[in-house]
């Protein structure tokens, strides 16, 4: 005898119907959540901050309860990559789509087989990390996969999800939004090598796809717009993959757009290291100027933070102080956990004696060691890179720090903190004149004044939400402000110490001065002895010569006479007296030594008659 079934229970109906009406609920929620994108996306270009956040939250909400209901569905997940993007949520892009990102792989492929010693295994390692370089599973050696197969526990929907995309004939089709929203994500995060790689692999996959389907296509089918989308090939699979076909070439556009220009950005940045490998630091800081002073593009801040800490090894190479500080300041200002930036201040603080500065500096990289020490990796995500540091390293390091900051620490208090070398500061010379000093002095005062350093944020797209853009400018103007006051002392300093050599050249051209016009006056005074000693001896000679040769002619006598005046002039003119007073002397006693030798000093003879009438 066959029993009968028990009525089902109300909430078994409730189930049952919510069981069999799922497709067509996510199916509802889909379609509102691409109507939200795109008007999202459609308002992006009129307010130009992304678009409308209330669109894509609204769409973001309805994705999160489709997932509810179905987590590993391809297009749940790309329409809430899509949202995330829209909303300017990278960090959580690149959270979700970790294992996609090749550097982050890298680095963990690196540290975990940085303890092995066979060049067999690491040359496998690294030729497998070249297959499969955008593979989510391509940092797992085959060892490792095969223990994981044997002693780890695996789930069956995943599973049937793998077998059904390994059957599917567009798997990379399906799966290429991964690359295009990842590399987007990457680029603004500051991750340049990982956008290139990402962008162009998205592009290619798209460029197969739409290749396999337009083998079936007819010559009529080629129309403009299926030959620029790139990210949806065919429109019914746009209608699948969440993507509406007017926006698959808008959206190809930017990606092509976003891509070259990740592309010159790299280029400018291997040139500048490339000129600072060379030893031409001008050449370097010429080409980190292009990429920080572009008004062409966006500049993600963390790019910018790494190409400003370039730049101020060049500057520093090139001796100019305050200028590579000022750099540091800006990339501490956007970032202040970035290690290569501490470093490089707490180097040139040092450099230039500013002890206490460095100190704190050191001090706050030692807290940076002893979190990552203590977490076990370093400050921030795990993907997003340090300019150069490995975890492995920072032991070393911290090691290295201890002494030194002890070692800071005893010449402060020693009394040494104040010993600044300000002509290195401002980037003159010891013994430097007025005018060069003003000239340095002044260049760098309208380089490096609070005011203006504060405003270079501005042309960068800050993407970390924990610090806004007037903290930034707090930041950046805080530590301008320190740096102006050191060098306005510094200014006064080597001014006080210029003024005092020009004030001791002027008492040394004084004292020169006298001693020239004293000398001068002791010759003066000896050449005029001299001459009144030759005038006393002159006329006995003259008489002298005159008794004894009487018949000699009046010329000789005229000239040994007229050589009397000349010195007498002579020594006149040495005296100050005019020179018409001495020719008119010598004159006059030329004449009445003629009158004296020729006789005329006789009575002539008058004969005098009277005139009788």
């Amino acid at each position: 005898m066959a029993m009968s079934s028990p009525s089902s229970s109300p909430p078994d109906k409730r189930r049952n119907w919510l069981r069999g009406h799922r497709k067509q609920i996510i199916g509802d929620y889909l379609a509102e959540a691409r109507a939200a994108l795109a008007a999202a996306a459609a308002a992006a270009p009129l307010d130009g901050e992304g678009g409308d956040h209330s669109a894509a939250t609204a769409a973001l909400g309805l994705v999160e309860a489709v997932l509810e209901m179905s987590p590993r569905m391809e297009a749940a997940l790309e329409l809430r990559a899509r949202s995330l993007l829209a909303l300017r949520r990278y960090r959580d892009v690149a959270d979700m789509l970790r294992d996609y990102i090749p550097s982050c792989t890298k680095l963990c492929s690196a540290d975990d087989t940085s303890s092995s010693s066979s060049s067999s295994s690491s040359s496998s390692c690294s030729s497998a990390s070249r297959t499969d370089l955008l593979s989510p599973a391509r940092d797992r050696s085959d060892a490792a996969s095969a223990a994981s197969r044997f002693l780890c526990c695996f789930d069956i929907s995943d599973l049937k999800h793998r077998v059904l995309a390994g059957f599917s004939k567009n798997t990379s089709a399906d799966t290429q939004w991964r690359y295009l929203v990842l590399g987007q994500a990457c680029f603004h995060l500051g991750l340049m090598e990982d956008a290139a790689a990402l962008l162009q692999t998205g592009r290619r996959l798209a460029s197969a796809a739409f290749r396999r389907e337009s083998v079936c296509w007819s010559e009529d089918s080629f129309s403009p717009s299926n030959l620029t989308a790139i990210s949806a090939p065919a429109s019914r699979r746009a209608s699948k993959s969440g993507a509406a076909s007017g926006t698959a070439g808008s959206e190809a556009e930017s990606v092509s757009q976003l891509l070259a220009h990740v592309k010159l950005l790299l280029r400018r940045r291997a040139a500048a290291v490339a000129a600072l490998d060379a030893d031409l630091p001008a050449e370097a800081v010429r080409h980190f100027s292009k990429v920080l002073d572009a008004r062409r593009g966006v500049l993600p801040h963390p790019f910018a933070t790494a190409c400003l800490v370039g730049r101020a090894k060049a500057l520093r190479s090139s001796g100019r102080a305050a200028d590579a500080i000022a750099d540091c300041n800006r990339a501490l200002a956007l970032d202040p956990a970035f290690i290569p930036a501490l470093r490089s201040r707490a180097d040139l603080l040092e450099s230039v004696g500013a002890l206490s500065d460095c100190l704190r500096d050191l001090e706050h990289l030692k807290l940076l060691y002893d979190a990552a020490l203590r977490d076990g990796k370093l400050p921030g995500p795990t993907w997003r890179p340090q300019g150069g540091v490995r975890f492995n390293e920072i032991a070393g390091a911290h090691r290295a720090l201890t002494p030194r900051i002890q070692k800071l620490r005893g010449l402060v208090a020693g009394g040494e903190a104040c010993s600044v070398d300000y002509y290195a500061l401002l980037g003159v010379r010891r013994g430097c004149t007025r005018s060069e000093l003003e000239r340095a002095h002044l260049l760098l005062t309208l380089k490096l004044r609070p005011d203006r350093c504060a405003s270079f944020a501005e042309r960068l797209e800050l993407v970390d939400e924990h610090r806004d853009l007037e903290a930034v400018r707090d930041q950046a103007r805080m530590s301008a402000l320190s740096l102006y006051r050191m060098l306005q002392k510094g200014y006064s300093f080597i001014m006080s110490i210029v003024q005092d050599e020009e004030a001791a050249e002027r008492q040394r051209a004084k004292d020169a001065a006298a001693a020239a016009a004293a000398a001068e006056a002791a010759a003066a005074a000896a050449a005029l002895a001299r001459e009144q000693e030759e005038t006393a001896a002159v006329p006995e000679k003259a008489k002298i010569s005159s008794v004894s040769v009487p018949s000699t002619n009046v010329q000789v006598q005229v000239t040994q006479a007229a050589a009397m005046p000349t010195a007498a002039m002579a020594a006149a003119a040495a005296m100050g007296s005019p020179v018409f007073q001495g020719v008119f002397c010598r004159d006059m006693a030329v004449v009445g030594t003629l009158l004296s030798r020729g006789g005329f000093d006789r009575p002539i003879p008058v004969k005098c008659e009277a005139m009788s009438c």
